[in-house]
Parts: structure tokens; C-alpha cells; sequence
């Protein structure tokens, strides 16, 4: 097994684990809901803090229901994925491309230099 293949396996490994643990170990159980986003935990941590606050603005956009919201936030994280992958992506091809250039000047130099600078039919 190769070196990168150790590697990916492992990694796997990991995001497996930070997903099935939290549920395994019952991490939220204390919850109403277990497992709300950073913005509810926010909010209700100001207003333990803070019983009069006021938000200084309010959002641009107040999707009309719980499962619009999600579905936008899942647009936002694939279309943000879909950008690094294309970087990504193109940033690789790239490289290969420079690679494949350098060879092929390699090549061409070293059928050159082995002809030695004389002709095909042995002359100079």
C-alpha cells in the first residue's frame, strides 16, 4: 500500500469519526435540539448575558421557512466547493502541463545531442 493511500485512509478515517462519535456518545442529548447551529448558540448566550439586547441590523433576507435556509446554506457550501475545486483543479493541470513541456524540451534536447550535431546520413 502506497504512502498517499496510507494517508487517505486515514483521513478518512478521522472525518468518519468526527461524524459518528458526537451521535455514538450522545454529546447533545442535554438539548432541545442537540445538534443547532453556532447562531442559535449565539444568540442564546447573548441573551443569557444580555436580556435587553437589540441587534444593531437586521438580515437582508428572512428565508420563509427552517428547510429554505438550509437549502441556500447547501447551495452557499457547493457552490464554494465547486470555486476551490475548480482553483484546484486548474492549478494542477497547470503544473502538469509545465511538466509534460519540460519533457518533451528534454527529450528533443537528448535526440540532439545524441545525433551529435551530424546529419541523418552521417555527414556534417
Amino acid at each position: 500500500m502506497s504512502r498517499n493511500t496510507k494517508i487517505n485512509l486515514l483521513l478518512l478515517a478521522v472525518v468518519a469519526a468526527l461524524a459518528v462519535l458526537p451521535l455514538a456518545l450522545g454529546l447533545g442529548d442535554h438539548k432541545d435540539e442537540p445538534f443547532a447551529g453556532a447562531d442559535g448558540e449565539a444568540e442564546t448566550a447573548i441573551t443569557e448575558i444580555e436580556p435587553d439586547y437589540e441587534p444593531w441590523f437586521s438580515p437582508l433576507y428572512e428565508p420563509p421557512s427552517g428547510e429554505i435556509e438550509s437549502a441556500l446554506f447547501s447551495l452557499q457550501a457547493a457552490l464554494g466547493a465547486g470555486v476551490l475545486a475548480y482553483y484546484f483543479g486548474l492549478r494542477r493541470g497547470r503544473r502538469q502541463g509545465e511538466q509534460r513541456a519540460l519533457e518533451r524540451e528534454g527529450d528533443t534536447g537528448s535526440v540532439l545531442a545524441g545525433a551529435g550535431g551530424k546529419s541523418a546520413d552521417g555527414r556534417d
